[in-house]
């Protein structure tokens, strides 16, 4: 089976990687069914990468059926340590405008209808989220602005609380203006449980949030509907696909090592050893 260092998640609007080199496709199965589709492994300046289209090719699976557990789980079966996610996101915040790029570095989870763990079912533990993304992953995304020539064209926000909603539907008025007073930045619905389930899976994750509207709280601009929220993403889809290779040439090259990477450490509480061989045969990846 091929290697790979790093994963790329592609959310709505990104469904390949145009630098991906000698592109091969897996069609892997894991104990959580199969991914979204098929993951593309290949070369981007000569580091091992693996890319999945979070809502599969097509855009056919709604964020409720994105099937979460088997997409990360594969990525650890390729050996991906490191995985950037892009997401479509609403702003919560007038200085986050249209066609801005945002790192959230904190998380609040509302989705309703997803399996959010690999344990349970003989295997106990509790990982540590207070700091859900990896902060040395999320500096190498905002340095990759810069240093792919677009610190004058894209406009980047350090820092931030991403909401996760189950959708599909967009929010209420009501609930626009609820998440703005619980200090959230921005809105999707798609990077909840994922991140959870990379911490689990002892992999260092960072998100690259793509503004695409004002969600429905503006009281001066449109309500979001999904033709406009793709039309402007896809005014960025070039500018994140420059940020996404120049990371990776800079994650093969430094490789930093991540509290992530030791998140089992700390946080099992049922004993290896303890466990009945097809729970050990379920989680064994994560420590490979």
């Amino acid at each position: 089976m091929e290697h790979a260092l790093i994963g790329v998640i592609g959310g709505s609007g990104l469904y390949h990687m145009d630098a991906l080199q000698d592109a091969q496709e897996h069609d892997l199965n894991t104990p959580y069914g199969k991914p979204s589709n098929m993951i593309v492994t290949g070369l981007v300046h000569s580091v091992p990468v693996a890319f999945l289209a979070r809502h599969g090719r097509g855009h056919r699976l709604i964020p409720s059926e994105v099937p979460y557990r088997a997409n990360i789980h594969a990525m650890r079966q390729l050996g991906v340590r490191y995985l950037i996610s892009f997401s479509a996101v609403g702003s919560l915040r007038e200085e986050l405008r249209p066609l801005d790029m945002v790192l959230p570095d904190q998380f609040i989870d509302l989705t309703k209808r997803r399996e959010n763990t690999f344990f349970g079912a003989g295997a106990v533990a509790h990982v540590s989220l207070a700091q859900p993304v990896c902060a040395h992953l999320s500096v190498v995304l905002a340095r990759s602005v810069a240093d792919a020539g677009l610190g004058d064209k894209v406009r980047l926000h350090r820092g931030g609380t991403y909401v996760c909603i189950e959708g599909p539907q967009f929010s209420t008025m009501a609930e626009s203006h609820w998440y703005r007073s619980m200090g959230a930045s921005v809105i999707g619905m798609t990077n909840m449980p994922e991140a959870k389930l990379a911490r689990e899976a002892q992999m260092a994750y960072a998100t690259l949030a793509m503004v695409t509207d004002y969600d429905c709280w503006h009281p001066r601009e449109a309500h979001v509907t999904a033709d406009a929220a793709i039309a402007n993403l896809m005014q960025n889809a070039g500018h994140a696909q420059a940020i996404a290779a120049e990371a990776i040439r800079i994650l093969g090259r430094e490789m930093p090592t991540s509290a992530a990477h030791s998140a089992l450490d700390s946080a099992l509480v049922t004993g290896r050893e303890t466990m009945s061989p097809e729970v050990r045969e379920r989680l064994k990846v994560f420590w490979s």
